[in-house]
């Protein structure tokens, strides 16, 4: 059946094309969050930094918001993820239900979501036949809701990754100022932190084919500001305390 052929090519094609943007979106997940790593960590040290030339609160400080924000991060991401999977389960089993309780409906109704993304009548009939006889319920799920039974966002990895993410952003604040001299800790650290969000802000903006300048000056200013202003209040209360 040749005309069936070339529709069922193109459905695999969307498909893959799906997980490359389900990986897209886990990269960029990744990037976002080591850079909410880098951002408050080194806005927390560098604030501390202000008020205080002794390397232990400082360091304490950090390893507490590193700690902290990977966790929060971790569970956020967890309670997120996991709403979305139960989301997702419950519109599998109501499409199950649908399909079970009126076969012939469903088919005619994928048919017309075949036809509506350009496949001639007879194309879309056969090509639901076909799918239909493998699996009707995935072949709803993929053609009219795009979801793949078989391939829902794990809420663990989800979370995991989240986590790591921020850690492995956070540690580079916490490295920078714990080993430079504590006459340049300062701006050893803002250099260090300025160079790294442009990386990831030139990392971003490649995974979703954005201009790569905006982005970086965007990350760049705002991790700037934050560090400029949690150091100008440490400024304060250190002179306060004195």
């Amino acid at each position: 059946m040749a005309d069936g052929g070339a529709p069922r090519a193109r459905l695999v094609d969307n498909s893959g094309q799906g997980r490359e943007a389900s990986r897209l979106n886990w990269l960029r997940a990744g990037v976002l969050g080591a850079n909410d790593g880098i951002v408050s960590t080194a806005a927390l040290v560098v604030g501390v930094a202000g008020a205080t030339a002794a390397i232990g609160p400082i360091l304490i400080a950090g390893i507490a918001g590193l700690v902290a924000g990977a966790v929060s991060m971790a569970l956020g991401e967890y309670v997120s993820v996991s709403s979305q999977r139960d989301a997702e389960r419950a519109l599998i089993e109501h499409e199950r239900r649908e399909v079970e309780g009126d076969p012939e409906g469903e088919l005619e109704e994928l048919i017309g979501i075949l036809e509506s993304k350009g496949l001639s009548s007879a194309t879309a009939r056969a090509v639901a036949l076909e799918l239909s006889a493998h699996d009707p319920v995935a072949a709803h799920l993929d053609v009219e809701l795009g979801l793949d039974p078989n391939a829902l966002t794990n809420p663990v990895h989800a979370a995991t990754s989240s986590g790591l993410s921020f850690t492995a952003g956070a540690v580079l604040p916490l490295l920078a100022i714990s080993v430079a001299p504590a006459d340049v800790r300062v701006a050893v650290t803002f250099v260090a932190v300025l160079l790294a969000l442009a990386i990831t802000g030139a990392i971003s903006a490649r995974l979703g084919h954005a201009r790569r300048g905006r982005a970086m000056v965007r990350v760049v200013v705002g991790g700037a500001l934050a560090m400029v202003v949690t150091y100008a209040i440490g400024r304060l209360l250190g002179v306060s305390a004195l």
